[in-house]
């Protein structure tokens, strides 16, 4: 049994040290030390044995099994320290190539002017609200005293589901929500899509984006309207930029007015872009209708308000120098890669 335990040491050392890889190791490890290994099959015969040869033959035994872990470990430790070295090797990085150019995303033109537009508007203390798309006829249309006999209809080119439902025309559907639902003072705006049957072309889209903005409180007046536009334009356009109003007529709004903004190609002198008046026509705005008021819930002999609706497209392409609102939807990367 002495020569059968040396036997099996010696072969052990011999084999570990040709062992290639850890996997290799292990399984050498299993031969020689496993359950069903070399050394377990000598040490089950240590029963045969006499009182006298039993302690012997043990203590070889456990040196054998020493030795051949020690093996292991040192082995295993070295193959470790190869296959580490090895890998370092593979993977060195050249830190003098240039570096790969990754793409970034970046806002679109529109939510990048949206998200301007919001902000000024939180610095004046107002809230952003939302509202459906889908509208009933009295939201989109009778709370702003559009009755479906009024002539004001027509021109909105309306898309219908049925007699009582519309895609919504205008978001000045949320400032009615927002007027039965809340007490003076109210300062809103409520930017959503808005949809009407327009052809397509560099101007106009059946489906658009709309900017809506209300204020109700004691003692609002039309100057009040005009400073809030004011402040808008210049933080939007620069410091020198003006904006004139012109009377005009809106049905949910009493005096109504066409806000137009001093051209951003000639700077007001005059040219083909602004038909030569020097401005271009921006936004629609007035003082809120006292019926619209009274309709939900608010004394008018006691509050006033005002009300605007921008076109977050408008504002986009005069920002930005756009001449065709149909670049803003076709997501063509070389349009959408200059912002």
């Amino acid at each position: 049994m002495k020569e059968q335990l040396n036997s099996i040491l010696e072969n052990a050392r011999a084999e570990l040290e040709k062992s290639a890889d850890v996997k290799s190791l292990e399984e050498l490890r299993v031969r020689f030390l496993g359950k069903k290994g070399e050394l377990t099959a000598i040490l089950k015969q240590m029963g045969g044995l006499s009182a006298e040869e039993r302690p012997v033959i043990g203590q070889l035994a456990n040196s054998v099994r020493q030795q051949i872990e020690q093996k292991i470990a040192e082995r295993g430790e070295k193959l470790r320290s190869e296959a580490a070295a090895l890998r370092l090797a593979s993977e060195k990085i050249d830190v003098t190539l240039p570096g790969k150019d990754i793409p970034v995303g970046r806002p679109h033109p529109l939510n990048a002017v949206l998200d301007e537009v919001k902000e000024i508007f939180l610095g004046m203390g107002f809230d952003i609200v939302d509202g459906p798309e889908v509208e009933t006829d009295h939201y989109c249309f009778e709370a702003l005293n559009m009755p479906k006999s009024h002539p004001a209809r027509d021109t909105q080119d309306t898309f219908y589901i049925n007699d009582n439902v519309v895609l919504r025309t205008q978001t000045s559907s949320v400032q009615i929500r927002t007027m039965e639902k809340r007490k003076p003072p109210i300062r809103i705006i409520s930017p959503g899509r808005v949809y009407r049957s327009d052809a397509v072309d560099a101007t106009h889209s059946p489906l658009f984006h709309q900017i809506e903005g209300l204020v109700v409180d004691k003692g609002i007046t039309l100057s009040d309207l005009y400073g809030t536009l004011d402040l808008l334009m210049k933080k939007l356009y620069g410091k020198d930029t003006q904006i004139r109003l012109r009377p005009h007529h809106f049905p949910y709004t009493e005096p109504s007015a066409e806000v137009d903004l001093m051209c951003f190609n000639c700077g007001g002198k005059g040219c083909p872009m602004c038909k030569n008046e020097g401005y271009v026509e921006l936004l629609g705005a007035g003082m809120v209708h006292p019926d619209v008021l009274r309709g939900c819930g608010i004394d008018p002999e006691v509050y006033s308000g005002f009300a605007f609706g921008i076109g977050l497209e408008r504002i986009t392409m005069g920002r930005y120098g756009i001449n065709d609102m149909r670049l803003l939807y076709e997501n063509d990367m070389r349009f959408l890669g200059q912002f």
